[in-house]
């Protein structure tokens, strides 16, 4: 019997909403009927059309509840939560697989012991049927609020032929506790436990895999924010263990070593899933990064991380990342109206926000690009008026056989900023979209060439040819199935998020009849004669603008993916700002950053009130 005393269980019962409502005594005699179990990771506690002979509450640990035939979990469920519960109060098979995603522990009470509890205690059955009808009513009414999915318990794993300095151990452990929201917590934010730690903590001659050994490793989990599990340089019972029993796992090696998976990584792959398993890459400073593909050849891991260990932004970032609380930055295609941005940053940067990760579409892929190089706004304005003022980067026509713009001047100017550099040597984790035509799919641009990320996710149809892959898939502009990427950004990390679009422009009405719009030969034929005015033309908008504008049509829709955590930020634009007008950067930049530092001024403005939430459990933390 795994040591968790009767009032343990009964304490747990207390908190269990199903149960809420039964007195003191029938409470007691519950928790005196129901078993410990202790779960290995991967195992299945229930399977889909067994009979619902049981039912379990869960101690610790964390439970993926599968449907036969779909790959991926319809829900978690996680400390304090029934499993099974419907199924066995109201008869029946069961309707789901239910499988350990770490080492666990639960509560089980079998159907004779129910039976003779409710013989005893008549009053058990008449309110656990009420609360059985509650939740039935609930489930059908609206699907509730899955558990928390962010890690709790994270398991440090030695990666490539280096071993995890103790020095990174120990500074990744403060992060942790700087990063934590929970105040007023009376045990420690944050506990460390190796081998030796694990040792001391477990009964004399208690096994790792024991159910004692799995009650200890809970309670202390149960009394922290977070526990740091450290295994050893080899695949041992204890570095087995700590594999098993983690939400979590870093992959920490040093970026100088050799790359290959370790035994121990090897372990994790089969045991966590690609989505539980991150890369810390440790360098001993801050410099320019190249050749981390070779850390990820042979990975599937949900994200990479650089470190230097002499700068601690990069540690409470990675801490961010593990508690769920990075702050992101979306930005939104549009032309010369994504100039915007360039104000928008400056302003929230100078207000001390720093971003864990950015991303974007079209030109905002462009601008978060520059942003997480660390290029600041003044050399990004230069940058933008050397680009497309002096060297007329989008002005350029060519024959319209494969686009109305000679591409190959554009990708020259391109390649002056973006060129030679890998998203992945990134200090800061960066992502653009694209549209694949060839599959009628958005693209994720996570590894791989920075420049080829921000050609494909800005390459305009027909104004731009599209960039085609070594494989012969056609990429376009990002902004035909996405062009604020909220989604994209949710799907990679937890945590809030500042939006940055704006509202489309009025598109002025034109007093034009459709029938003054010249045939080709009178277009022809007026564009060749060097006396005629231009002002015959009717003042209609141009190719390029119509089909800017009718890129933009989906704007509207992104909203449906924010969540309370995310911030919209729209600035004003200048009176007669256009897609196309990039000589107006400067004052769409100006204009914007003006009304940011107007807004983060006011103190009832709904950009200082999130401003103060992100960042006020980490200024008390380190105070």
């Amino acid at each position: 019997m795994p040591a968790m005393s009767c009032d343990n269980r009964d304490k747990l019962l207390q908190s269990l909403e199903i149960l809420a409502d039964l007195d003191a005594e029938t409470r007691s005699a519950l928790a005196r009927e129901m078993d410990a179990i202790a779960v290995t990771r991967g195992e299945a506690l229930l399977r889909q059309g067994d009979a619902a002979d049981n039912m379990f509450i869960v101690v610790s640990g964390r439970f993926a509840v599968l449907l036969d035939g779909r790959r991926t979990p319809v829900a978690e469920i996680g400390p304090g939560q029934p499993i099974g519960e419907i199924a066995f109060l109201a008869g029946g098979q069961r309707t789901a697989t239910v499988t350990a995603l770490r080492d666990s522990l639960v509560l089980r009470l079998e159907r004779a012991d129910f039976d003779k509890l409710t013989a005893s205690h008549p009053q058990l059955w008449r309110l656990v049927t009420v609360a059985l009808a509650r939740r039935v009513a609930d489930l059908n009414a609206a699907r509730p609020a899955p558990p928390d999915p962010r890690p709790r318990t994270i398991a440090i794993i030695r990666a490539g032929s280096s071993k995890v300095p103790p020095s990174f151990v120990s500074a990744l452990g403060d992060a942790l506790g700087r990063a934590t929201q929970r105040r007023h917590h009376r045990g420690r934010r944050v506990q460390i436990v190796d081998a030796a730690r694990a040792a001391e903590m477990l009964p004399r001659a208690a096994l790792l895999d024991s159910a004692e050994a799995t009650s200890a490793f809970n309670d202390l989990e149960r009394q922290s924010d977070f526990v740091v599990y450290v295994a050893g340089n080899d695949l041992d019972g204890w570095s087995d263990k700590v594999i098993r029993q983690a939400d979590i796992a870093l992959h920490v090696g040093e970026f100088t070593a050799d790359a290959g998976p370790n035994p121990l990584e090897q372990r994790a792959a089969t045991l966590l899933p690609a989505s539980s398993r991150r890369l810390v890459l440790l360098h001993d400073r801050r410099r320019a990064i190249t050749g981390t593909a070779r850390w990820l050849k042979d990975r599937d891991v949900a994200m990479h991380h650089h470190v230097a260990l002499d700068t601690p932004d990069d540690l409470t970032r990675l801490a961010r990342f593990l508690k769920g609380t990075a702050i992101g930055l979306i930005a939104c295609g549009g032309g010369a109206l994504c100039t915007a941005q360039i104000g928008l940053f400056r302003a929230l940067t100078e207000a001390g926000l720093s971003f864990d990760m950015m991303g974007g579409t079209s030109g905002g892929s462009a601008f978060t690009g520059a942003f997480a190089l660390g290029r600041n706004a003044d050399d990004i304005e230069a940058a933008v008026h050397d680009m497309f003022v002096v060297n007329r980067a989008m002005r350029r026509l060519t024959l319209p056989r494969y686009s109305l713009i000679d591409h190959k001047h554009f990708d020259a100017q391109l390649a002056r900023y973006y060129g030679g550099l890998a998203i992945e040597d990134m200090w800061i984790p960066f992502f653009a979209v694209s549209t694949n035509l060839s599959r009628n799919r958005l693209n994720h641009h996570r590894t791989g060439d920075l420049w080829t990320a921000v050609r494909a996710s800005s390459a305009i149809p027909v104004v731009l040819p599209p960039y085609y892959t070594a494989d012969g898939e056609m990429l376009v502009d990002g902004c035909l199935l996405d062009n604020v990427p909220i989604k994209t950004m949710h799907e990679l990390k937890s945590g809030p998020n500042v939006v940055m679009s704006f509202e489309v422009p009025e598109l002025e009405r034109f007093d034009v009849a459709y029938d003054d719009l010249p045939s080709r030969s009178a277009l022809l034929a007026q564009s060749l004669n060097p006396f005629a005015r231009r002002s015959a033309f009717p003042r209609a908008p141009g190719v390029v603008s119509v089909l800017l504008r009718s890129l933009m049509a989906n704007r509207q829709d992104f909203t449906r993916n924010m969540t309370d955590e995310d911030l919209l930020m729209i600035p004003p634009l200048p009176e007669n700002a256009s897609f196309l007008d990039w000589t107006r950067h400067a004052d769409i930049a100006a204009q914007a950053y003006a009304w940011a530092k107007h807004e983060l001024d006011r103190e009832d403005s709904a950009i200082n009130a999130w401003l103060r939430t992100v960042t006020m459990d980490e200024l008390a933390a380190s105070h």
